[in-house]
């Protein structure tokens, strides 16, 4: 799921504040403590070959984020790809894999013991 900024609908306008919301944007219940990330990443990245091992081959914690520049793809379990840019707020189900398309700076909130789990498994496949 994602929705570029102009499409976010404004709940409050008044001089010198703008507040836009995106209700019903994923379903945090059951995760507890969250993180906050701030992700570069370069294009060509390419999360396949690293998540292999996990459950599904894939990232299996959702995220919550904003692109503040670049373009990426996300592949679900089922094939299903999605591609997020530049000004986009996004919601990553768990079972995804991730492809850059063009060199990405972007925000995340994620459950944090889940994506530990994530990030520790990367790094065992790269050796870091």
């Amino acid at each position: 799921m994602h929705i570029a900024k102009e499409n976010v609908d404004v709940k409050l306008q008044i001089p010198g504040a703008t507040a836009r919301l995106q209700t019903d944007f994923g379903d945090v219940a059951g995760y507890g403590r969250i993180s906050a990330e701030y992700f570069s990443l370069a294009a060509g990245v390419d999360t396949t070959p690293i998540f292999v091992g996990l459950q599904g081959n894939a990232c299996q914690c959702p995220h919550w984020g904003y692109v503040l520049n670049g373009r990426i793809t996300t592949t679900n379990e089922a094939g299903e790809r999605e591609t997020v840019k530049t000004g986009d707020l996004f919601y990553w189900p768990p079972g995804h894999n991730v492809a850059v398309e063009e060199d990405a700076d972007f925000v995340m909130f994620s459950p944090q013991h889940e994506h530990l789990h994530v990030i520790d498994h990367m790094k065992a496949k790269v050796g870091a």
